[in-house]
């Protein structure tokens, strides 16, 4: 991933190759040596929402991540039209490299309509301020978390709040695992309803699968564990402002066969569900890693 907001934004801009077809680049001297799902959501998402009709706008995409992509060379978007209604439009995207798929997302698009309203409300937690910096918990890992943390995710600037993991619990296991934190982009984005959607889509990959750790007492980046993302699920309720605080409400309701499930609400600060997010991912002990 970028360090910077304007790479982000630069990932997003895609080369139109054919009607269609598009061609999403990568960020430089990366770290990773797989590409970040979140990019390949984010960049399917721009794909899909530029073959869609200007009044239309993402409702709901439904992911699946097949093969790890690769980092050093770009990635084909695909786009199939599979509808075009009075309200709603389908679209289905396919990312290929080397010639494979390495991911597909179906998404629905949606006009602008009036109708009943409701929503959760927002829990009562520390604001933004009162929440610490993810990367003062990164530097407890030392210089080089600090440095690979530095280098492939402060596009984003993103506020711990904490989660229900007690490691003298013995009943933790018993206990719902919730995560939160607040997020946002680290800059100021576009006016692009689209460009908000698919940065937002971006960091959304990067927590989630963490909250099905919480009742083992692990972390998505220990050494102990062999983490992928699988699927990932939104439902857009409401527009997104992706450099405003939004407060990432996770939890997990099972883990189960080296796979977990995180669920999440999305807030607004000033309190509005703008979307929900749901994942299933790899969490496999690192003694059960299969080649």
């Amino acid at each position: 991933m970028p360090a910077s907001l304007d790479e982000v934004i630069g990932l997003l801009d895609l080369e139109h190759l054919e009607v269609g077809l598009f061609r999403g680049s990568q960020p430089q001297d990366s770290f990773l040596k797989r590409v970040f799902g979140g990019q390949v959501a984010a960049q399917a998402l721009m794909a899909a929402q530029l073959t869609v009709p200007d009044d239309r706008f993402v409702h709901s995409l439904h992911l699946y991540f097949i093969l790890g992509g690769d980092p050093s060379i770009p990635i084909v978007y695909d786009v199939e039209n599979v509808r075009d209604g009075r309200s709603f439009t389908t679209r289905r995207v396919a990312a290929r490299q080397h010639g494979e798929i390495i991911f597909y997302m179906t998404a629905s698009f949606q006009v602008v309509e009036d109708g009943w309203d409701h929503q959760d409300q927002m829990p009562d937690v520390p604001s933004p301020e009162e929440s610490t910096p993810l990367v003062d918990i990164i530097e407890l890992q030392g210089p080089k978390a600090v440095e690979h943390w530095t280098k492939e995710w402060s596009s984003f600037d993103m506020r711990y709040i904490g989660d229900n993991r007690e490691a003298d619990d013995p009943q933790r296991e018993l206990r719902p695992a919730v995560q939160r934190l607040w997020f946002k982009a680290n800059g100021v984005l576009p006016e692009s309803r689209l460009i908000h959607n698919a940065a937002f889509t971006y960091i959304s990959d990067l927590s989630l699968l963490g909250a099905s750790l919480v009742p083992h007492g692990q972390y998505i980046g220990s050494d102990a564990v062999q983490p992928a993302s699988l699927d990932h699920t939104i439902w857009f309720h409401r527009p997104v402002q992706a450099d405003q605080w939004l407060l990432y409400d996770q939890l997990s309701p099972s883990a189960s066969g080296a796979r977990g499930l995180s669920v999440a609400r999305v807030f607004s600060q000033d309190g509005a569900l703008v979307a929900t997010v749901a994942q299933e991912g790899l969490i496999r002990p690192l003694g059960n890693r299969r080649s």
